[in-house]
């Protein structure tokens, strides 16, 4: 929040500050921006630029407004996906077209774009909209936008600059920069409700094209924490997403994304590890197929890498009791055969062992070459340039939740016990549950991450409970039985009991109590989840409305329960709508077939009157300042 003592040092005279109040007050009045609200991306880079291209169909909408009936739905299809894709429409154009063709194709984009760019522009302030323009091309758009070309005197001056455009061959790249332009105009603010990593191929490559866009925050996910834990040097963040790398055929994004070195894994899983179908890598996303050999040394690390896993994982619930972990001290319940384990008082035979490795008599304890490659993978983790940068940048733009005007919203779930009162979690002898236990897990996050050199303290080991604790907001199950998954058959050991929120959060009672537990009012306000897809035939509104998940299946393993690829929030001025996404098939066939993946937009809710900038959390900022402006005034006129 802007002070008083910097609003004086910025703005020394009555003009100026006169000026400044005059444009808050304009600002005020214009329509409220729209915010995209988006979840469970998990590195699904291709559908996720598409969405974020086309505005969850808003672009499209666009054209169609501002063009009225003056384009067929082909040359529409046509000029929406140049403003998806202008570099290769652009491309593909030049192959169709030439001589006085392509020369009129560009007069006619041209003027289509300026005109476009006008229309999606009207929302925002002339400074805002230059913001978002290319720096080399802003001279030549504003004297298009802001030049009547139907005015006689400007009539020879708008197309002298169009035609030295095209002459000087700078209209290709005013093309596709002023494209860019209308995409981050027509979806002002995005949300990511977490989960960016895992499953998907290029997590790395949504994270770029986020740093890029810069007017985004993100609510960490479930999937997210193991990579944060993996830079604030947790060798169970790090075990997990490398277990889940090799499950889904994705440790290239570890070695070529990232530069971490796995040939000492590899080197080792190989040395002990045969094939076991059962840790197979998953390929149903049929895109990149791999040989024997491949699969064969994917398989032996999924084997070596989960066995650390659940080693690792004794000494944190043995020297952390406040965790109510104990149930999951599973290894010491192996029978000395390796064929069978007693769980829950009952005894169930191990099928597709792995564990060679073990020593049933010290069951947690590390090989000393485990223990080598387990310090070699924090170091080349805590020290990835790349995956740092990456990983700031989700910290600075991240939280546990999120206040936006009036929306609470947050990846998994406000952990209750079975009466819907707030669960709680000890953390040295003090209880904290509802709002209060996100603020610790928050703090001890950020306290982990800033010292990666401290790695078993408490902030790092709870980075691990929040990817699978009992308590834990961003998991929302009793216990993760990943262990029961690979090595037992009986299916009724592989259930994760859900956390009560899940239930509850159908009660509109429920989650008016969550909301103003976390300061919102519960009769206007929305919780906005992702972290569980949404199955076929259920609804993702719940409460009335004021619960709305929308985790509709970027990730493609997910499709097959969901039926659909995705859900898009939007909420601008004129109210709520939850966008449906057909499943992405790929960049290339999209472009060659111009096939939106928009199906249908269902209305969330919709305002009486359109809302405008004064209505929302920057407003309320924006009038705070001109009651310091007008004070400041007030003492520069003595």
């Amino acid at each position: 929040m802007t002070t008083y003592a910097e609003l004086a040092m910025k703005y020394q005279t009555v003009p100026a500050v006169a000026t400044e109040m005059v444009n808050l007050n304009a600002i005020l009045s214009l329509p409220k921006p729209t915010e995209a609200f988006m979840s469970d991306i998990h590195g699904e880079y291709d559908a996720f630029q598409h969405v974020l291209r086309n505005g969850s169909g808003n672009v499209k909408a666009k054209i169609r407004d501002c063009f009225h009936d003056e384009m067929t739905e082909q040359t529409l299809q046509e000029f929406a996906f140049l403003v998806y894709y202008p570099s290769e429409r652009v491309a593909a154009v030049q192959q169709q077209l030439q001589g006085d063709a392509l020369q009129q194709w560009y007069l006619t984009t041209i003027q289509r774009l300026v005109r476009l760019l006008a229309f999606t522009a009207t929302k925002y302030t002339r400074s805002k909209v230059r913001k978002a323009m290319a720096p080399e091309f802003v001279y030549i758009t504003e004297e298009l936008l802001y030049n009547d070309a139907d005015t006689p005197d400007k009539l020879d001056y708008y197309w002298q600059i169009i035609k030295r455009v095209i002459a000087l061959q700078q209209a290709d790249g005013w093309i596709e920069a002023t494209c860019r332009t209308i995409q981050r105009l027509t979806v002002d603010h995005i949300h990511i409700v977490g989960d960016i990593y895992d499953r998907g191929p290029a997590p790395d490559q949504v994270v770029e094209s986020l740093i890029r866009r810069q007017t985004v925050d993100i609510q960490w996910g479930n999937h997210d924490i193991l990579w944060l834990g993996g830079a604030a040097g947790s060798a169970l963040c790090i075990a997990n997403l490398i277990r889940i790398s090799a499950r889904y055929n994705n440790l290239a994004i570890l070695e070529d994304a990232y530069g971490i070195n796995l040939r000492h894994l590899a080197l080792f899983a190989e040395r002990y590890y045969q094939d076991n179908p059962a840790f197979r890598p998953n390929m149903d996303r049929n895109e990149t197929q791999i040989s024997v050999a491949e699969r064969d040394q994917i398989t032996k690390i999924h084997q070596a890498i989960s066995i650390i896993q659940f080693k690792l994982e004794g000494p944190v619930i043995q020297r952390r009791p406040e965790f109510e972990m104990t149930h999951r001290l599973v290894l010491e319940h192996i029978s000395h055969d390796g064929q069978s384990i007693h769980l829950n008082g009952h005894d169930y035979p191990l099928i597709n062992g792995a564990f060679q490795t073990i020593d049933f008599d010290h069951p947690y304890a590390l090989l000393p070459e485990e223990q080598e490659l387990v310090d070699q993978l924090v170091t080349a983790f805590t020290h990835s340039e790349k995956l740092r940068r990456h990983l700031d940048f989700i910290m600075a733009h991240g939280a546990m939740f999120l206040r936006y005007n009036g929306n609470l919203l947050l990846h998994g779930c406000v952990p209750v016990k079975d009466d819907g009162t707030f669960a709680g979690l000890t953390i040295n002898g003090k209880t904290y549950s509802g709002q209060a236990l996100f603020e610790v897990l928050e703090r001890n996050l950020r306290l982990a991450y800033a010292h990666p050199e401290n790695k078993n303290d408490l902030a790092t080991d709870l980075l691990w409970y929040l990817w699978t604790g009992p308590y834990s907001p961003l998991f929302g199950k009793h216990d993760m039985t990943t262990f029961e998954r690979y090595f037992i058959d009986d299916n009724a050991t592989h259930f994760e009991t859900p956390n009560p929120y899940y239930a509850m959060r159908h009660d509109r009672d429920f989650i008016q109590r969550l909301l103003k537990e976390f300061g919102l009012n519960p009769q206007t306000g929305h919780v906005i989840n992702g972290h569980t897809p949404v199955k076929k035939g259920d609804s993702p509104l719940m409460a009335a409305n004021q619960m709305i998940v929308i985790d509709g299946g970027f990730s493609k393993p997910y499709q097959k329960t969901t039926g659909i690829g995705g859900y898009t929030l939007l909420d601008n001025s004129y109210g709520m709508q939850l966008v449906t996404h057909q499943p992405f098939t790929s960049k290339q066939a999209a472009i060659a077939n111009l096939t939106d993946i928009v199906s249908t937009k269902r209305v969330v809710q919709q305002e009486l009157h359109r809302r405008t900038v004064a209505e929302t959390d920057i407003g309320q900022e924006i009038i705070a300042q001109l009651t310091m402006l007008g004070q400041l005034l007030s003492d520069l006129r003595g």
